[in-house]
């Protein structure tokens, strides 16, 4: 292959209509009218995508902008937040909250599973008392998959607001902002959506609002402010210019995606079909249950380096994968198999690569994981 493969869990591969979309000739997005409609659009398409008749806004920043804005808008100084921790960026949820002045009471469930509804409910009947809580929807370093639809139904019943990362999952697994009752429910345009990073999707419902109007004192961010977004329609005015080409390709990325009615089945079968392949080979999953699938997690062999096999990967073979960081750096390889990466010629390419390294370097396959892969999604 003369271009990389990038397999890695996001950024992913960009579609060429996209890339032609950012090439579009540009306005000034502060002054042009016709953009306002433009961005008023792309938003309506968003809630559409996300099952929400919530408000949805597009703010110039990567994922992690989403994250900070949200824990902004909603903290302050004394708040009780209920972080809900079995993953690397679920306990980093706890940063944000302290960094605006709220407390961050960690709730930890197993990091190699499925965040416990039971390890929740029993906690939630002894202490309710908070003004949100944090959630992930897939932990991007571990790739497990928190079942929202019972996690979010059952703090909004002891009125807790939910502000959830769907960064590594919007798009690729089942997201319904509205009937599971998410409050905040964010996106990033680099994962699923397949368009260049840059950009963070928020949807805010009106409680959400509430609480941040009713503050007590204000919000200690501008550019994390989500209630500057509240009214720029009306008043046909942005809090900051907004990166106008990366919103062109980010439009024709949701077009991409609300065309694609098999998406979420497409990326079922092929998250199984590379779980499949690697449980029969010497190699093991990370995760114990819980996969997402958007991206699998693989131990790293005993007595190899995850860099050395990374680097052979992309020198030999053109395909960049990656392996994680914290607590995991150097204990797992991810192969990021979303959006524009969720093709079945690309997994299976990645595969033949990664045992071709493997078996350099002395680990002894008595299966094929391209073949393996392939024969399990029919």
């Amino acid at each position: 292959m003369k271009e990389m493969l990038i397999m890695t869990p996001g950024p992913t591969e960009v579609a060429e209509n996209v890339r032609l979309a950012r090439a579009k000739a540009t306005t000034n997005p502060d002054i042009d009218l016709a953009f306002y409609d433009f961005y008023k659009k792309t938003c309506s398409k968003l809630a559409q995508f996300l099952k929400t008749k919530n408000d949805v806004r597009v703010l110039a920043g990567e994922g992690i902008l989403g994250l900070e804005a949200a824990c902004a808008s909603l903290t302050e100084k004394g708040d009780r937040v209920l972080v809900l921790d079995n993953g690397i960026f679920g306990h980093g949820f706890s940063d944000f909250i302290e960094l605006y002045g709220g407390e961050a009471i960690l709730l930890e469930s197993s990091g190699k599973e499925a965040f416990s509804l039971e390890i929740l409910e029993k906690f939630l009947e002894k202490d309710h008392d908070f003004k949100y809580a944090t959630v992930v929807h897939c932990d991007t370093p571990s790739g497990v998959l928190n079942d929202l639809s019972s996690i979010c139904p059952l703090l909004k019943k002891y009125g807790i607001l939910t502000v959830v990362d769907s960064v590594a999952a919007m798009g690729g697994e089942e997201l319904q902002v509205d009937k599971w009752q998410i409050d905040i429910a964010l996106g990033g345009s680099q994962k699923v959506i397949s368009a260049p990073p840059g950009l963070t999707i928020a949807s805010i419902s009106t409680e959400a609002y509430q609480a941040m109007t009713e503050r007590k004192s204000p919000i200690a961010s501008f550019y994390c402010n989500l209630l500057t977004f509240k009214d720029y329609y009306e008043k046909k005015w942005f809090p900051y210019t907004m990166p106008i080409s990366d919103i062109y390709g980010l439009d024709q990325a949701i077009d991409n995606l609300l065309a694609d009615q098999e998406i979420l089945k497409r990326h079922a079968m092929i998250g199984h079909a590379t779980r499949q392949a690697i449980e029969n080979s010497p190699l093991e999953l990370y995760l114990q249950n819980g996969y997402s699938n958007t991206v699998s997690v693989i131990k790293v062999p005993e007595g190899l380096n995850d860099q050395e096999i990374l680097r052979k990967m992309r020198e030999n073979y053109r395909v960049m994968i990656t392996g994680s960081f914290d607590h995991l750096a150097g204990k797992v390889l991810r192969i990021g198999h979303m959006g524009e990466n969720a093709r079945p010629n690309k997994v299976a390419y990645s595969l033949y690569a990664l045992q071709k390294v493997l078996e350099d370097f002395g680990i002894a396959f008595k299966n094929n994981l391209q073949e393996d892969f392939l024969e399990a999604l029919n």
